[in-house]
């Protein structure tokens, strides 16, 4: 009696040789997630999140600044109240008139304007938005406002009132001082600038990428959930792909079908 022959590398009577090719248990599947990089993100408190705050505090401060802009503009462009004086009292030359509501009404166009254009600069320099780049654009728009209303009041005629009349002299009509009756019109700048970044990131900024596990079908309808095939081609629709341990091996015979 002679012993059996032994296989060449020990492989099943049934498989070839693999000429080279590691065995197909070793194999990776063409199914198989890929392994998620664990590097440091902004998301995880890495270098990128410190880099995202340095450019937030950045932009915070330069859109501040234009705050000054904005007050040198309003003090040219709003109407001044004009005002005349006896010897007694300081009155509204013209008591009909509306440059009270003009100046409010200028400053809000003017920070409207100046939330938008920052925000389109800031979205230029940084096509990816994050949350430090918008709260970056909110606190720069507040804090430019704020600026601004200083600013244009401290350009415009003096805040004494009775001072000035005294110095023009009765019956000379003077310029009051620039003022912001409606404290709210502050909030136009960070409002504009939040919501145009967020337009603008919405429609023209990159993309998010698709999750590991999801493929289109032939049919253009999502597949189901899985990882999607090495080759790039898209799944059947209405079949399911086989386990990787399901796969037929090389030199096996498909089973028939039931």
């Amino acid at each position: 009696m002679t012993a059996p022959l032994t296989p060449r590398n020990n492989q099943p009577p049934n498989e070839p040789p693999h000429h080279g090719r590691p065995p197909a248990d070793d194999a990776p599947s063409p199914w198989a997630v890929p392994a998620a990089d664990h590097g440091a993100t902004a998301e995880d408190g890495g270098p990128g999140l410190a880099r995202e705050l340095r450019e937030a505090a950045m932009i915070a401060l330069v859109v501040a600044l234009c705050g000054l802009l904005l007050g040198a503009l309003w003090n040219w462009l709003a109407p001044h109240t004009p005002l005349i004086a006896d010897t007694k009292a300081v009155y509204l030359k013209n008591t009909e008139g509306e440059e009270a509501i003009a100046a409010d009404g200028t400053f809000i166009l003017l920070s409207l304007a100046f939330g938008a254009l920052t925000a389109a600069a800031v979205f230029l320099f940084r096509r990816r938005g994050g949350v430090p780049l918008v709260v970056a654009l909110a606190v720069g728009g507040l804090v430019g406002a704020l600026l601004g209303w200083r600013m244009g009041m401290w350009l415009g005629p003096v805040a004494d009132v009775a001072a000035h009349a005294k110095q023009v002299g009765p019956g000379v009509t003077f310029d009051g001082p620039l003022l912001l009756g409606m404290k709210g019109a502050l909030l136009a700048w960070p409002v504009a600038a939040t919501l145009t970044h967020l337009v603008l990131t919405a429609l023209f900024g990159p993309a998010d990428p698709q999750p590991a596990g999801y493929w289109p079908a032939a049919d253009g309808t999502a597949a189901p959930e899985g990882p999607a095939p090495s080759d790039g081609s898209p799944a059947p629709s209405g079949q399911e792909r086989p386990a990787p341990h399901e796969q037929q091996r090389p030199g096996e015979e498909q089973p028939p079908a039931p």
